[in-house]
């Protein structure tokens, strides 16, 4: 029980890697904040994992309002009297390359994917300064790295959260904030099958990984978990990548049927 009295916020909360992270930290005694733009989703989440006994809550937000960030941060402390933990995971993804995105559309994504990240950030790093310290996790990417031409905004707006991550960590480092990123590979999340529409391409994608499958959400829950404890007490602004081997790749390799 690594969090017991604890307390921690998991936006994008209601389903996928957000949702994995919500349960571990949960099932590690925290007291989570589910912070979520799906009402439904997230108020499913919370009447289920505190019917297991855990200690979970939801608040409706969209990270890309100041306003809801700030309110997500204030429902927190109204609840626990603190905030330890901020999971800056919410994200979304819309298709197109230079020629073909729209306006809207890129705009849409990096106000959840980069400023999100940033007002959310800000929002729980004030709250963790007057409480003596935390941990912030952002959820990034391999394509903070990578490009693919038809998905423009997302591999921009992970490319800044690297930045972001890099930043927060020097500007909070001596107010007892650690601040680092996750940057998952290919995980079966509602996010990849966007992605990986049919078998052509799930054959695609597994021959650029290779370990040969799909990482799972609870797989990066742990690893945030770990960067979230005091075991990763002397780490901050890393962004450490759990893909199955594929950055280090510079082939493919054999795909079974």
């Amino acid at each position: 029980m690594r969090f017991s009295g604890k307390s921690v916020i998991v936006t994008g909360g209601a389903s996928g890697i957000g949702l994995a992270c919500v349960e571990a930290f949960a099932a590690e005694g925290a007291s989570v904040l589910v912070a979520d733009i799906d009402r439904e989703r997230g108020q499913a989440v919370a009447v289920r994992l505190g019917a297991e006994g855990r200690s979970v809550r939801f608040q409706p937000c969209d990270v890309s309002r100041r306003e809801d960030c700030e309110a997500a941060v204030e429902a927190v402390l109204s609840w626990t009297g603190r905030l330890d933990v901020l999971i800056n995971n919410a994200g979304i993804l819309k298709r197109g390359d230079i020629l073909e995105l729209e306006e809207a559309d890129f705009d849409a994504v990096l106000a959840v994917n980069l400023k999100g990240a940033f007002l959310m950030g800000r929002a729980a790093a004030k709250a963790m300064v007057e409480g003596g310290g935390g941990a912030i996790v952002n959820m990034s990417s391999v394509n903070g790295i990578l490009a693919i031409p038809d998905q423009l905004a997302y591999v921009v707006s992970k490319g800044g959260l690297n930045q972001l991550t890099r930043a927060m960590a020097l500007a909070l480092a001596d107010k007892g904030i650690r601040v680092n990123a996750i940057g998952p590979g290919s995980i079966a999340t509602d996010l990849l099958r966007q992605v990986m529409t049919d078998e052509a391409a799930r054959r695609r994608i597994l021959s650029r990984t290779p370990m040969g499958r799909l990482g799972e959400p609870v797989e990066v829950a742990r690893l945030a978990l770990f960067l979230a404890s005091a075991e990763a007490s002397y780490i901050t602004g890393q962004i450490i990548y759990i893909d199955g081997g594929r950055l280090p790749l510079n082939y493919t390799v054999p795909v079974p049927d």
